[in-house]
């Protein structure tokens, strides 16, 4: 492989990542190699012992390395709640609010037909399955609040109520701190008709 080979075939491997267009991939590598070997090797590393051990949990379907993960395994976590995300890193982000002790469902997506992506490709099916195991008392839906998001929340919360589950869809409103009239209508909007 020709030095040239090599350096396209990094940059090209790097520009794979979300939001990384060609001039921050030639950044990144000439970084590396320039700077940061020792990261560079780092990298390749963690990469190749990531793609060969991290797996889906059986049960949520999140990123681990055992068959299921600690947060399934947790016997302190409340089993009675379910909440669904879209992915690893919206759950991360549940976890850190500290706010929420029951267990997850992740679909690692959201609906999107234009991308092939519909209720088989997300696992709708395991997720019913495990909503209606007879443990789980409500299944909360929080996914994004974007036009795929909604029609994902949507889909899963007809697909519950068929089975006899009512499940319940995080609150959209103002954000704490904020002043009202620099919040876009929208929000004020839903803010409004989910009130309590």
């Amino acid at each position: 492989m020709s030095d040239a080979h090599a350096l396209d075939a990094l940059i090209q491997a790097l520009r794979r990542l979300p939001g990384v267009g060609i001039k921050s991939a030639q950044r990144m590598a000439f970084h590396l190699l320039q700077r940061d070997r020792p990261g560079a090797q780092a990298l390749a590393r963690a990469l190749q012992e990531a793609s060969e051990n991290v797996r889906h949990c059986e049960r949520c379907h999140t990123f681990t390395q055992d068959q299921v993960c600690a947060t399934c395994l947790d016997t302190r976590r409340d089993h009675t709640q379910l909440c669904v995300l879209e992915t690893p890193a919206d759950q991360a982000a549940m976890e850190r609010t500290g706010a929420y002790h029951g267990l997850y469902f992740v679909l690692m997506g959201k609906l999107s037909p234009l991308d092939g992506i519909g209720p088989h490709e997300l696992g709708l099916d395991k997720l019913f399955v495990r909503a209606c195991d007879g443990i789980v008392r409500e299944v909360i839906l929080a996914t994004n609040f974007t036009a795929e998001g909604e029609a994902t929340a949507h889909v899963i919360a007809e697909g519950l109520r068929a089975k006899g589950l009512n499940p319940t869809r995080l609150a959209r409103g103002v954000p704490v701190g904020s002043e009202l009239e620099y919040v876009d209508l929208g929000t004020i909007a839903h803010a409004l008709v989910d009130r309590r």
